[in-house]
């Protein structure tokens, strides 16, 4: 079976987000408006989705 993925999109700034939240954001590989990166679904990226979830999109990939 293959691994299942999720596509993050960056599309709020996160230029007067919390400190933590932007740290969030860098480490899940996001420096740009509307970049997109593929993240494995386990339970680390369900949780850093969780706590910056307004400032992305979400897709299945």
């Amino acid at each position: 079976m293959a691994e299942k993925n999720l596509k993050v999109t960056l599309v709020k700034s996160p230029i007067g987000a919390v400190p933590k939240h932007r740290r969030t954001v860098e480490a899940m590989g996001l420096t740009k408006m509307h970049k997109t990166v593929t993240l494995p679904d386990n339970a680390a990226t369900r949780g850093q989705i969780q706590q910056v979830g307004y400032m992305l999109k979400v897709e299945e990939a």
